[in-house]
């Protein structure tokens, strides 16, 4: 179960990268209202998170047109928040019109495209609400993934979700044209 907590202060950057280094095995994230929010990764998670990343990692690098992220990526969305999508995929020119500091840091900006794998620990109402803050903030595409139930909801802009119900593998053009996710090891 994911724990949110309301501090007497918003925690600063720096404060989510020190609690990150001290407490692997945790994704630390800000709220927009600044919440600190702490999600604890199983193994399975972990396992399910590493077959997504490697399968779009693979895809950007032989596509070139944007770079993908794992889960220990960062991101400042325009709403003030500070979030640390499953996998996420930025588009290569929004990537490199960030500054070297701006991409070491936790990158200033919602990503293209984003993947939320539900884990027995989270609420899905609460990772459909983030869902939806990627749209709001900009996303082109969120994606979540629910091994226990075996369907995937599919969210675009100005659009109802999709959901499927045990697909084997899911194309999402036109936004990630040539990208098909094989769910076979995520949904194992």
């Amino acid at each position: 179960m994911a724990i949110s907590l309301k501090l007497a202060a918003p925690p600063s950057d720096q404060e989510i990268l020190e609690l990150s280094e001290r407490n692997p095995g945790y994704q630390f994230e800000r709220t927009a209202a600044g919440e600190l929010v702490v999600t604890p990764t199983g193994s399975a998670g972990g396992r399910r998170d590493l077959a997504l990343n490697t399968q779009l990692d693979t895809w950007a690098e032989a596509d070139g047109r944007g770079v993908a992220f794992g889960s220990s990526a960062g991101f400042h969305l325009p709403d003030g928040s500070l979030v640390s999508p499953d996998a996420a995929w930025v588009r290569r020119e929004r990537w490199e019109a960030l500054t070297v500091e701006q991409q070491e840091d936790f990158a200033p900006l919602c990503p293209d495209a984003v993947f939320e794998v539900l884990s027995r620990s989270d609420a899905p109402s609460d990772l459909r609400k983030k869902v939806r803050a990627y749209l709001t903030n900009g996303a082109r595409l969120a994606v979540l993934i629910d091994p226990q139930r075996r369907a995937v909801e599919i969210y675009a802009p100005d659009r109802e979700p999709q959901v499927l119900g045990s697909p084997q593998s899911i194309s999402f053009d036109p936004i990630l044209p040539g990208f098909t996710l094989d769910l076979r090891r995520i949904f194992s």
